[in-house]
């Protein structure tokens, strides 16, 4: 199903990647899947999807694959198999990868105009598997027509939050692949200047390792950028609220879509 070629002449790379190990695939799927699945995405509004919004974050989720059209679950459950996971093995280099049933904090991610994403480091742990380690992100753009004034680049930034050393449009059947360590900064911190009937549209899924041990757990560690001067002292103090929302959605057993379908069913009672 997808450019297999690609992926393997990506291996050569991708450990020596510069901010970190990445790459990004063009024309990753056959054209007309991946058509078919830009005309097919829903928009976000009911209450099945997740609302990320906070003021490091303005973007919406889905992870409920009943609840998506039907190529989306084809494409996603290709993506999270055994074949296609040794696949990634090979590109990575990480041995014992997994991939996520439950689509934790992935699935289909939306953003509007004006919406964004603070440069950051993912979190650490599957929110439900405390032995499950973070490792590989891969995300699938389904933009057509994207022009660059639109912004919602996806930027890679060095270790040391110093510069952007990637930007990544993310035009339709743009793949990109990348470790998630704990110094893998990136994001989309440029609000989109589309037009407000245009969305930013992808497929996101997270790849783990299950570790005899249990991993050490560290919420979404955002940065700012260098000039954002009081800008960052907010940044960091919407960090620390995630910090504490996350410590408690492990400890009650919580879930993001857990407490999506909650705060929803508030939000018709108000």
């Amino acid at each position: 199903m997808h450019n297999q070629k690609s992926l393997t002449a990506a291996r050569h790379h991708y450990q020596s990647n510069s901010p970190f190990p990445h790459t990004v695939i063009e024309d990753f799927f056959d054209k007309s899947l991946v058509e078919e699945a830009s005309s097919a995405f829903p928009l976000a509004g009911s209450d099945e999807w997740i609302h990320y919004s906070h003021f490091n974050e303005e973007k919406h989720g889905l992870t409920r694959l009943e609840a998506m059209p039907e190529i989306f679950r084809e494409i996603i459950r290709y993506l999270n198999s055994e074949s296609f996971v040794r696949s990634l093995e090979q590109l990575t280099g990480i041995t014992n990868l997994i991939s996520d049933p439950t689509l934790q904090g992935g699935g289909l991610h939306q953003t509007k105009s004006g919406g964004h994403l603070n440069i950051h480091a993912d979190f650490t742990v599957h929110p439900l598997k405390r032995n499950w380690r973070r490792r590989v992100n891969l995300l699938l753009y389904l933009n057509p027509n994207w022009p660059e004034s639109y912004e919602g680049h996806l930027e890679l930034w060095s270790k040391d939050m110093k510069k952007c050393e990637q930007r990544i449009s993310p035009v339709l059947n743009t793949c990109v692949i990348f470790n998630t360590d704990s110094d893998s900064f990136h994001g989309v911190p440029t609000p989109l200047n589309c037009p407000e009937e245009r969305t930013r549209n992808s497929i996101a899924l997270y790849y783990y390792t299950d570790e005899p041990r249990k991993t050490r757990l560290r919420a979404t560690n955002y940065q700012a950028r260098p000039g954002e001067g009081f800008k960052g002292a907010l940044i960091w103090l919407d960090k620390m609220a995630i910090a504490i929302y996350t410590r408690l959605k492990r400890r009650l057993g919580f879930s993001d879509e857990t407490i999506g379908r909650l705060l929803a069913k508030i939000r018709r009672l108000l």
